[in-house]
């Protein structure tokens, strides 16, 4: 039986009890809306870990004024239901002011690794996913814990953070979920018109076509980048960028990397998406 706790120091000694009862504890950070890509990372966890703990919390840190907190689908029965059939052991599902008191004064802040791409078009953003997953980490303790590789530099920040800061935590990273026609699920997906959801397969093209001509030998990242942009380009309404990085600086690449990250942002509407590819490591999408 999933039980569901809405307060830190509840979680805290749950977990505490759980790590000196069971072993190891497994945590699955969200914002919620749960779908196959998250519950993946439930069965992820599942195999690294004794005890597992699902995180809901829409955290308002991570989001801009001009970004979707307010729509951002709140499905908290549902998420629940899910968790209890992949036998999720707790969730923790705090209210906002459980987690940033009206006394709340301190950031986390990576930064060099925050600073391209996602830094660029949203520079608030990973200071806010900082905060709340050092938070999340502090109250849950040693563990292992399960990130989707579809927010790639998300992913990437986090580990940095975990590594300077010398917290106890195992960060693990998980390939991306997609739906059988290659779109990334999100939970923004759903925000998608008919329309919109067949134009936003361009994405993938993109990265189907610069992972097809690695393939072939090519190794400019200048020449894989434009592959990736063409289709984006024809259909999406805006671009924030496409980009050809090294996967671990997310700085532009050598001229012959042996791995590179191909990463998109771009606007149907007024619905985000992104997605990625790492050529030299990844499937074709």
């Amino acid at each position: 039986m999933t039980t569901v706790i809405r307060e830190p120091a509840e979680f805290r000694r749950a977990c505490d009890d759980a790590r000196r009862a069971s072993g190891r504890v497994g945590l699955v950070p969200t914002m919620g809306a749960l779908h196959a890509g998250h519950l993946s990372l439930v069965d992820e966890a599942s195999r690294r870990a004794d005890f597992l703990a699902v995180t809901i919390f829409v955290n308002p840190l991570q989001f801009a004024a001009d970004e979707d907190l307010q729509r951002y689908p709140k499905t908290l029965e549902h998420d629940l239901q899910s968790c209890q059939q992949r036998g999720v052991d707790v969730v923790f599902a705090p209210d906002t002011d459980a987690m940033y008191p009206d006394c709340f004064q301190t950031q986390v802040r990576v930064a060099e690794l925050a600073k391209p791409l996602e830094g660029v078009f949203r520079p608030t953003h990973f200071e806010g996913v900082t905060t709340v997953v050092a938070k999340l980490f502090n109250l849950t303790g040693p563990c292992a814990a399960v990130f989707g590789r579809k927010d790639y530099q998300q992913w990437k920040v986090l580990c940095r953070m975990v590594g300077d800061l010398d917290m106890p935590i195992e960060v693990v990273g998980c390939p991306i979920v997609r739906e059988p026609d290659g779109l990334a699920l999100s939970s923004r997906n759903r925000y998608l018109s008919e329309a919109d959801r067949h134009r936003a397969l361009a994405i993938v093209e993109g990265l189907r076509a610069a992972h097809d001509a690695w393939e072939h030998g090519e190794r400019k990242p200048s020449v894989l980048e434009n592959a990736a942009a063409t289709p984006v380009e024809a259909v999406f309404d805006r671009i924030d960028y496409v980009a050809a990085v090294d996967p671990e600086t997310l700085e532009p690449s050598a001229t012959s990397p042996e791995r590179l990250l191909i990463a998109a942002a771009a606007h149907l509407g007024s619905t985000r998406l992104i997605d990625n590819v790492v050529l030299g490591e990844d499937p074709r999408p």
